[in-house]
């Protein structure tokens, strides 16, 4: 069984933020595969069922983002996993808008889920790392990635997030390198530079790649794009 975790920080207040990205890949990977409705366990929202022919839960820790180590480990000792077991989605403030890699351990970047993480399970778990650009400064970072995903952003989160999520099987089978292909796939034209959206490699996004006919015909996903357009 493979644990995948989407990183963020619990209630309406945080639910569009950039910091909330891994939330919102968790939340649609529960609902394009039928997953159990989210119940309380393991100090955040937990979810289990099957891709394909494999197991897989879900785990959004509610801990909020500095401690999402204490949600992590407890669900890893109680299924008996090793790091290699768990996938971590989360933002990456050192990637453009919608660019999207995957490792597996690695340095964390700054990025507190991630410390804590490694703190409580050790290196060596799947990183999904989605790109949501840098504010310019490191002192604006914490305001930058706790504040909403901007308008221009908009257009291309629900297509990565349906990227994302249509693409996790491949990390069920510890296919790395045919995940790596799959999220490159997505591409777009480079954000707007230095000066017109006020970041290191500006706030907006160029044009994406349309999401999938599943998410343009209304399947799962697409209730991600009608949200982003509140």
């Amino acid at each position: 069984m493979k644990l995948i975790v989407g990183l963020g920080n619990p209630g309406p207040k945080y639910a569009a933020n950039r910091h909330n990205v891994g939330f919102q890949v968790a939340d649609a990977v529960r609902d394009r595969n039928g997953f159990a409705p989210w119940r309380a366990k393991f100090q955040g929202a937990f979810s289990d069922g099957r891709i394909g022919d494999r197991r897989a839960a879900l785990l959004k820790p509610e801990t909020f983002m500095n401690r999402s180590g204490q949600s992590v480990g407890e669900a890893v000792r109680f299924f008996k996993l090793e790091p290699g077991d768990v996938i971590v989605i989360h933002d990456e403030i050192d990637l453009d808008p919608g660019r999207m890699k995957a490792k597996i351990g690695g340095g964390s970047g700054g990025h507190n889920g991630i410390k804590s993480i490694e703190q409580h399970i050790g290196p060596g778990f799947f990183r999904v790392r989605i790109g949501v650009g840098h504010p310019g400064r490191k002192d604006l970072v914490m305001a930058y990635v706790l504040k909403d995903f901007s308008m221009a952003d908009r257009e291309w989160v629900p297509g990565a997030i349906d990227r994302v999520g249509n693409g996790i099987g491949h990390l069920l089978e510890d296919d790395l390198q045919g995940f790596q292909n799959w999220i490159a796939q997505f591409r777009f034209e480079r954000p707007d530079p230095v000066g017109t959206s006020g970041g290191k490699h500006g706030s907006g996004a160029g044009r994406p790649l349309p999401a999938s006919k599943e998410a343009r015909s209304g399947g799962p996903f697409a209730k991600l794009a009608t949200w982003f357009k509140r």
